[in-house]
């Protein structure tokens, strides 16, 4: 495999925003909950982990009515995270080696 995988993208919910924020410029909080359909915590606590790695900013532009907070690939992120995608796919193009039951329908 040429690429590693990066374990911070890895996790699968993190994997589903960082997927979702690459299709876009930037979603609001609310969005990336009700995609993962989980609770706000938990929604929290993923993009925590990847703002410390530098891989999401978050921002909160203030004006009219309720603050909601913004979050985006940075730079970083985006390449993080095309980098996680090829070793992926890395793994599904590699050669598989015969399973001992191919080698039975072989013999037959």
């Amino acid at each position: 495999m040429s690429e590693p995988f990066d374990e911070v993208i890895h996790a699968p919910n993190r994997l589903r925003i960082c997927a979702f924020l690459d299709a876009s410029t930037s979603t609001e909080f609310a969005v990336l909950r009700e995609l993962l359909g989980v609770a706000d915590s938990v929604v929290s606590k993923h993009l925590k982990v990847l703002q410390d790695a530098g891989y999401v900013s978050m921002t909160k532009p203030t004006g009219r009515g309720r603050v909601k907070t913004w979050v985006s690939l940075t730079a970083e992120g985006k390449q993080a995270y095309a980098r996680h995608v090829s070793a992926l796919r890395a793994l599904f193009d590699t050669p598989q080696l015969p399973t001992p039951s191919d080698d039975m329908k072989a013999a037959g």
